[in-house]
């Protein structure tokens, strides 16, 4: 078991979709000290998951964290919505619209297409006259 499982286990059992917390209280969940940095810098309670072991504990749990406040040593915890996109459930990123990705998995490319090559070869004689190949020497 991970450091941080307490709190994502803790975070799955709420049954609020706001949690706040003092740092003190996460501490006490997670059986230990939060680190060093945790306690001065702002970016370490960021939700990118590549942030630190933490943050993926809260987001695995469903949440994310939000109105964190440094010097009063609290943040809010916030439970993402989810949405039903083709049978499946989904969680919904603040500030993304809801059809975002709506069309995720409905666009058949037929084996052997080349996405890169031109659509029409001769374009540049019917836009420009003449032979491509001339104006390039």
């Amino acid at each position: 078991m991970g450091k941080y499982e307490p709190l994502t286990e803790f975070l799955r059992n709420q049954r609020s979709g706001e949690v706040r917390m003092t740092f003190e209280q996460i501490e006490r969940v997670i059986g230990g000290k939060l680190p060093p940095v945790a306690q001065r810098h702002r970016a370490w309670w960021s939700n990118s998951p590549s942030n630190n072991v933490m943050t993926r504990a809260w987001i695995e749990a469903g949440f994310r964290s939000e109105q964190v406040d440094m010097s009063a040593r609290k943040l809010v915890f916030r439970r993402e919505k989810r949405i039903e996109r083709s049978g499946s459930s989904e969680a919904a990123t603040p500030g993304q619209h809801p059809l975002f990705g709506c069309m995720k998995g409905t666009v058949y490319i037929p084996e052997g297409v080349d996405l890169t090559a031109p659509a029409d070869p001769q374009w540049g004689e019917i836009a420009y006259g003449g032979d491509p190949q001339s104006r390039r020497e």
